[in-house]
């Protein structure tokens, strides 16, 4: 006979299990149906797996993590790959992306977002194309080069702005408004022609063919509409929802609209996420788009190795790289950071300073030749016991 919620809840109280590992327990067990002697056959193997996965006092974590990541990653392409089929899209893969992450880049090469649509009901974003059509061109960055043609005239020295009314319509931007952002943008004469329609002339502050061609470089960089930075955005529908993936990345921005599911939107820029949403969002987001990355690859590390590697990127409450810059540059022990880039620069500081190596972790053992603190280095004697009491004669 099967046992409810409430037994099975008291049957795993008591268990020195982590808490994610307890809830996902009794969640199967519940569903299972699963009855008493089951019950305690499941708890017997599940604590038996613990402790088997669990590391034993000494183990090098470190080095087994580093060897468990870096091994496959000797076999990853030097490649980038369209993202889920996305063909406008271009998103940088393999090795290339595992170092970006590793090494904390403030901006990744190929930055993008998948966004998210609410669909708390059935006429919602996540299933109206119209509506996620109007929110993508909400998102999207407008440019001049997207709704009109320019024209330099150096005989009146004035640019001509030819807009495309279809093209205004689609995006749904006015004259005045692309009017308005000109002048708040270049700060110079603009004025709507009177003689043709959706017609736009802009006249430099000085005539000369200097200020002229400036100008027509810098009206391209205005954006007329949309978030800077998100050049693109592609809808794509995928299973019963809409979904929208972009080229480049503007998270905060985009929370902001109406219709974008906040709980599932991500991007891929691991520092955008821990100034918009904190440190824990920032690691849960390194451990995704590690494992991401090699699962693409067809390559399977275990999980705890890559959160070992996002725990310490992520310790001090800010996210540090792998590198001279970060972690390496900041260990403890003198002989550890000479040991790992620019040998004679840490060595000098360090006698200038005064620093003492307490010779407490492995590099700096190794250095002087000493065992390491590791498995059996680290038992150390503490007495011997005399020979008499051990049944042998004194010497």
């Amino acid at each position: 006979m099967a046992i409810g919620e409430a037994t099975i809840e008291n049957m795993t109280k008591d268990l020195p299990l982590p808490a994610n590992i307890m809830k996902v327990l009794r969640e199967e067990a519940f569903k299972a149906g699963v009855n008493k002697k089951q019950m305690e056959a499941i708890i017997e193997q599940t604590l038996k797996e613990y402790k088997v996965a669990c590391v034993e006092p000494c183990d090098a974590v470190g080095v087994v993590a580093a060897q468990s990541i870096g091994e496959p990653g000797t076999q990853m392409t030097m490649r980038t790959f369209h993202y889920a089929g996305v063909a406008e899209i271009n998103v940088t893969l393999g090795l290339p992306r595992l170092v970006e992450i590793v090494d904390a880049r403030k901006i990744p090469s190929t930055p993008m977002m998948t966004i998210a649509l609410s669909k708390e009901d059935p006429e919602d974003y996540a299933y109206n194309r119209e509506k996620t059509r109007a929110l993508a061109w909400e998102i999207e960055a407008t440019k001049i080069d997207h709704i009109a043609d320019v024209t330099t005239d150096l005989s009146q020295m004035k640019l001509i702005i030819d807009l495309h009314e279809k093209a205004m319509a689609g995006r749904e931007i006015t004259i005045e408004q692309v009017k308005e952002r000109f002048n708040e943008e270049l700060k110079v004469k603009v004025v709507i022609s009177q003689d043709i329609d959706n017609q736009i002339v802009i006249s430099p502050n000085e005539a000369s063919y200097r200020e002229l061609l400036q100008l027509a470089k810098s009206i391209h960089n205005v954006t007329l509409k949309g978030i800077e930075g998100i050049k693109r955005v592609v809808i794509r529908k995928e299973g019963e929802e809409y979904t929208l993936y972009t080229e480049g990345s503007a998270l905060r921005d985009v929370l902001q609209f109406e219709g974008v599911d906040r709980s599932r939107t991500t991007t891929n820029n691991i520092n955008e996420i821990y100034e918009v949403l904190g440190i824990e969002a920032a690691r849960n987001s390194i451990i995704k788009e590690a494992t991401d990355t090699l699962r693409e690859q067809g390559l399977t590390v275990d999980i705890r190795h890559i959160m070992l590697v996002a725990d310490l990127m992520t310790c001090d409450g800010e996210v540090k790289q792998i590198g001279r810059h970060g972690i390496s540059g900041e260990k403890a022990s003198v002989f550890a950071r000479a040991a790992f880039e620019v040998t004679v620069t840490h060595l000098l500081d360090a006698g200038m300073r005064g620093d003492v190596d307490q010779l407490q972790g492995v590099t700096e053992n190794i250095i002087v030749g000493q065992p390491i603190r590791m498995g059996t280095g680290d038992v150390r004697l503490v007495a011997k016991r005399r020979p008499e009491l051990r049944g042998e004669k004194p010497e």
